[in-house]
């Protein structure tokens, strides 16, 4: 796939097709957003500075190109542009007026002095969706403080939930800024949406702060009069959690009457489903320290692969395994959810194949995230720029 004029954009299976994201972002919430709008079908021009996205840099066991950096982006085009040298601006201008999206997570100030915020660009492109990731927001005390995943983390009781005010937990896996990244390619769809009736662009906000507490909302509830500590409403029938077996962990959830009784069943312990103290899911949590041990008794049996397909779809649950397992996992091939990247310096490599699945559009094979400034010449030439014009741009440090 290579960059295209506005009238003649490429297209690939899904919703988006046709629709064209400019990707000026960093690190993980941003990026990945765009990632799933590709995965939508749209057509998105990851535009990196020229000292690059910072997560190409990330800790990494590949030599050729960080891990993370491979994962988020899948799916883009792309270039580098100083947006500091005046050339570099205007290329950028020249972009936006043939865009249908722009997404940035640059620091409040930043894209004013850049002469990028949203009322400059929408004098170039007033049907453009402007979207924008921040830690806090755009108003209060702190919406000019960087934010990342884990220092929101601590901010909105995400690590006291995982373990107590005392002794928190981080975690891993960048959670808040992955739900962050869903709610921007959730919202930016729904803006181009609206747009189609209006016929206008709007500006659209991200915050990593309204994901973590949109992420808690069952949580985020607080009654007048009611005490401190309502973390315990969440902590579900008891006996849902990680057991030991004679080999591997297990976890189970069982709260339904259905899928307890189930479970009693076939751990040998059909008692416990007829006995009223633990009828309900309230009721089991109150007996937890009674039935608890039991059931880790009980499952020391077998081994937790064993348990897992003596349960079947009676009871769910699930072995714990590592992400490298799931590259071979029959579920997870059956799906087609592993694809098999060809990378300019880093080979051959495994990865996810998209988010999404739509039933009326055959999937378009998924490209692997751009090398560093790998497409700038195409870009630059769909744009109308001449070998020429794009090699005075290079010389005068505007692109790389």
């Amino acid at each position: 796939m290579h960059a295209t004029p506005r009238n003649s954009k490429v297209t690939s299976p899904g919703p988006l097709s046709g629709i064209r994201v400019l990707d000026l972002s960093s690190y993980i919430a941003a990026p990945y957003g765009c990632t799933l709008l590709a995965d939508q079908g749209a057509e998105v021009i990851k535009i990196e500075p020229p000292q690059g996205d910072n997560l190409r840099k990330y800790p990494s066991t590949l030599q050729a190109e960080g891990r993370a950096f491979l994962g988020i982006n899948r799916g883009k085009i792309g270039m580098v542009l100083n947006l500091k040298q005046p050339q570099g601006l205007e290329v950028l201008l020249r972009l936006v007026r043939a865009a249908d999206v722009l997404v940035h997570n640059f620091r409040p100030g930043v894209p004013e002095r850049l002469g990028i915020d949203h009322e400059a660009l929408k004098q170039h492109n007033p049907r453009l969706i402007y979207c924008t990731v921040s830690g806090y927001g755009e108003t209060g005390p702190l919406k000019d403080k960087a934010g990342y995943d884990q220092v929101l983390q601590a901010m909105t009781g995400v690590c006291a939930m995982q373990g107590t005010a005392q002794d928190p937990k981080i975690v891993y896996g960048s959670v808040v800024d992955y739900y962050a990244a869903a709610l921007l390619a959730g919202t930016v769809s729904s803006a181009l949406f609206q747009r189609e009736r209006t016929g206008r662009g709007q500006y659209v906000g991200i915050s990593l702060l309204r994901s973590a507490l949109a992420m808690q909302s069952a949580r985020f509830v607080w009654a007048d009069n009611e005490p401190r500590q309502m973390y315990r409403d969440m902590r579900s029938g008891g006996i849902t959690g990680l057991y030991p077996t004679r080999q591997g962990i297990l976890y189970i959830s069982a709260n339904t009457p259905h899928f307890w009784a189930a479970l009693c069943e076939l751990v040998g312990l059909p008692r416990l489903k007829t006995d009223p103290r633990y009828e309900t899911v309230r009721l089991r949590a109150e007996h937890a320290d009674e039935l608890v041990p039991q059931l880790r008794e009980a499952l020391a049996a077998r081994s937790a692969l064993e348990w897992e397909t003596l349960f079947g779809d009676r009871v769910p649950c699930a072995r714990v395994l590592e992400i490298e397992d799931m590259f071979d996992h029959s579920q997870v091939l059956t799906e087609s959810m592993v694809h098999t990247f060809e990378h300019p310096t880093a080979g051959h490599y495994r990865g996810l194949s998209s988010a999404f699945k739509f039933g009326d559009a055959a999937p378009s094979l998924p490209r692997p995230a751009p090398t560093f400034g790998q497409h700038s010449d195409e870009v630059l030439a769909a744009a109308g720029y001449g070998a020429d014009e794009i090699a005075t741009l290079r010389a005068a440090g505007a692109v790389c």
